[in-house]
């Protein structure tokens, strides 16, 4: 399983400004949106900088002599993963996204990567089962009974061979939203030893 990329959670319709608006105008847009933060691009829509609540504190005339540079950027392709750990590394709430050229395509915020983290335990669930018990591993729905109690996924069955299970294990914990994994699985050929035996 692969973590959910940026482009599957951003925000494509960017409020932005450019390096040559004003001061007020720039409060303005993110007192009116609610904003704590706005890139600032170029000519050709290039993200030169970002601007937050707390540059204003020191008053200057223009959006381009206010704003941080660079600017922490992600691509759409890359993970929600990356996106938070850059975020945290950098510590701000939100990156503006950006193509191959650095044009800019949408901005990520902290609380869109919660929504994934914070996923309800019913769809966790389901995309266990759908992506990695079915689709990945050929599973029947039925084979493993899978809970999830606050992220916390526990895997309870009898698979054929006790090498398929550290792979439901691993592909489970890299569902999105997954806390932990509880691995009470079960198996009915030791193909690690070259022998048959049950797990106890």
């Amino acid at each position: 399983m692969k973590h959910r990329k940026i482009g599957n959670v951003m925000t494509d319709d960017v409020v932005r400004v450019s390096s040559m608006t004003s001061f007020d105008e720039v409060g303005a847009l993110l007192s009116r949106h609610r904003f704590n933060g706005l890139p600032v691009v170029d000519d050709d829509d290039k993200v030169v900088g970002m601007i937050t609540g707390t540059d204003l504190s020191e008053p200057a005339p223009t959006a381009g002599q206010l704003m941080s540079r660079p600017a922490v950027t992600v691509r759409p392709q890359d993970s929600i993963v990356d996106a938070a750990r850059a975020m945290d590394r950098h510590r701000v709430e939100r990156l503006p996204v950006v193509d191959e050229e650095d044009r800019l395509i949408g901005i990520v915020t902290r609380r869109d990567l919660l929504r994934v983290f914070l996923r309800p335990d019913d769809e966790i669930r389901a995309e266990v089962i759908d992506e990695v018990l079915v689709r990945s591993l050929w599973l029947g729905p039925q084979s493993v009974a899978v809970t999830v109690t606050d992220g916390i996924v526990r895997l309870e069955g009898q698979l054929d061979r006790h090498s398929e299970i550290p792979i439901a294990v691993r592909m489970t914990g890299q569902v999105d939203g997954v806390v932990a994994v509880v691995d009470r699985l079960t198996y009915l050929i030791d193909d690690s030893a070259g022998r048959g035996g049950a797990r106890r």
